[in-house]
Parts: C-alpha cells; sequence; structure tokens
C-alpha cells in the first residue's frame, strides 16, 4: 500500500532505469540488437539452454566431461545429455576427428554472464588461441538460450547462427529433443535434419 511508500526506495529505482536506459542506449549506438523482454534478465530465473561441447585434440572423451564438470561447479543443471557425435573435422577433414554432445541445461545466468563461464572453462581445459576451425582441444557454444533472439556483434549470437546447418548440433539435438523448433527460422528439428546434405547424413556417427 502506499503507507509503506519508501521515498528513497523510490530514487534508488529511478537511478537504476537511468542508468539501465543510457546502457540499453549505448548498446544501440554500438549496434547490438536489443530484445526487449521481462524474464530473461531477472535475476534467480531459471532458463532453458542448449550447449554444445565438442574436443578433437587429446582424450576427447575426457576433455568433453571434464567441461561437464565445471559447468556442474557454476551451478548449471543438467536436464538431458546426448550420446557422443564423431564427425569428420570441417572444413579441413585432415584433422582429427571431433567428438560433440549437446547439453540441455537449467541456468540462472544471463546470457553473457553464461558465454564467459563457457570461454572461462575453456581457457581452464587448455584452449590457446589459434585460427579459425583449426583443432581444439574444447569448444562450447551457446545453441539455443532459452528461445531468445540475440544479435552482439563479434560477441555472442542467439540461437547460435550456423547451428542449423550442422550435423554434429541437430543430430544430437534431436535426440533429446524431438519437438525443439529454431526461434528465427521457425522450422523443427525434423525438417532441419532433412535439408542436410547426404554427405552429413552418412559421415556422423554416435558413439
Amino acid at each position: 500500500s502506499y503507507s509503506n511508500h519508501n521515498p528513497t526506495d523510490e530514487r534508488k529505482l529511478l537511478l537504476n532505469k537511468r542508468e539501465i536506459n543510457k546502457l540499453i542506449g549505448k548498446m544501440q549506438r554500438d549496434g547490438f540488437t536489443i530484445v526487449p523482454t521481462k524474464m530473461y534478465f531477472k535475476k534467480g530465473k531459471a532458463k532453458i539452454v542448449y550447449l554444445g561441447i565438442g574436443s578433437n585434440l587429446g582424450v576427447r572423451s575426457e576433455n568433453i566431461e571434464k567441461a561437464k564438470f565445471h559447468l556442474k561447479e557454476n551451478n548449471i543443471k543438467f536436464i538431458s545429455i546426448s550420446k557422443y557425435y564423431e564427425t569428420p573435422s570441417w572444413p579441413n577433414p585432415n584433422y582429427p576427428k571431433y567428438l560433440n554432445i549437446i547439453l540441455k541445461i537449467i541456468s540462472y545466468h544471463d546470457p553473457l554472464s553464461l558465454l564467459n563461464i563457457c570461454k572461462k572453462i575453456e581457457i581452464s581445459l587448455g584452449r590457446k588461441k589459434s585460427k579459425k576451425n583449426s583443432p581444439r582441444i574444447c569448444d562450447i557454444d551457446i545453441i539455443d538460450f532459452h528461445g531468445m533472439k540475440l544479435n552482439i556483434k563479434s560477441k555472442l549470437n542467439l540461437p547460435h547462427k550456423r547451428m542449423h546447418k550442422r550435423n554434429f548440433v541437430l543430430l544430437p539435438l534431436f535426440e533429446i529433443e524431438k519437438n525443439w523448433k529454431h526461434p528465427s527460422k521457425k522450422l523443427d528439428i525434423k525438417t532441419l535434419i532433412s535439408l542436410l546434405p547426404v554427405d552429413d547424413i552418412t559421415s556422423i556417427k554416435q558413439i
């Protein structure tokens, strides 16, 4: 009720709103796409997220399991985990084969915080800066963040901008979420799989 109204609290709220509006304005000037929402960034609100983990250096399965362990350390809860899927390295098939999985998780982090967690885990497992598409010990990608559409240039695209073309994402994702639909393209996962080249279907192997 208004009898409990506190002018100090109101001033704090207005200040917070001003700071938030300044931040949104700066992000828009820098070319970021802002998606209005009430729930994605609400502190403590659980979000359903799909992560992809891959490795093609060292003991690949151990690298993936270590990544899963560190994700759990960061208050990330697992709902479903796909089997391992092995694929030739792309675009250079002469590199070691990749092992990949997809996780369905519950996260209490906002997208950028989750991205930072993933990058720190990659580094902790030994990943170093290298040329694009070169072999790597561990790669953790955010595939779909609660159906959110977000584009922060050179930082984060949601959903993952190439996931609909990747057999090592679509096949394990279909294993754990057969009714998944692409948030932007509005195509279900069965349709996306059917659009893959034949070689992409025949070259992937469940381990």
